[in-house]
């Protein structure tokens, strides 16, 4: 089963990730392609920079380049998921993998900025207006190279609820993994 994952942030992607791991399957980041990219123009990797360099890969190689660039390095028929899906390009790029699944995980945003505030993530905003500041500028893209987490979301199989424990999130997690019929076969 090949699952992706979007939300914004600080709303449970990593844990997300962590729950799949545990339970064998392989992960990758979208990002991982601006890493690399970021690396070798010698550029330091910090929240501003992946964003730029997410929108400069989709000038050059179109809006779904990052996920075209993932599906390379993923067998297929293997159990892999997927972080960092922040447009409705990477979306369509990825369905064309057989069994493709997107889960959205929401927070309320208060809650999602205590967890931001307590990871202390580096390039992590530092206070709460840059918080909003960041959110607002990745939720609607104002051309096919930038970030669109609202129409990325409308795109997603199931939503996710995670405004509680990590416990109820994995329980949440496990009832998706039992019932979604590309998951049984």
């Amino acid at each position: 089963m090949l699952v992706g994952v979007t939300g914004r942030n600080a709303a449970g992607k990593t844990a997300i990730i962590d729950w799949f791991v545990a339970r064998g399957y392989n992960s990758s980041s979208l990002s991982d392609s601006i890493r690399i990219w970021l690396r070798q123009q010698k550029q330091e990797i910090t929240r501003d920079n992946l964003i730029a360099g997410g929108r400069e890969l989709r000038k050059q190689g179109g809006a779904g380049i990052l996920a075209e660039m993932a599906l390379e390095q993923i067998p297929t028929n293997s159990d892999h998921i997927i972080d960092s899906i922040r447009t409705p390009d990477e979306v369509h790029t990825l369905r064309h993998r057989e069994g493709f699944v997107l889960i959205e995980i929401r927070a309320a945003a208060a809650l999602r900025w205590k967890r931001l505030e307590a990871r202390g993530r580096g390039g992590d905003a530092t206070s709460e207006q840059e918080f909003i500041r960041q959110e607002e500028a990745e939720l609607v893209a104002a051309d096919s190279a930038g970030q669109a987490l609202v129409a990325t979301a409308e795109l997603a199989d199931v939503v996710l609820m995670n405004d509680a424990t990590l416990d109820d999130l994995g329980q949440q997690l496990q009832t998706f993994v039992e019932h979604w019929p590309v998951a049984a076969d």
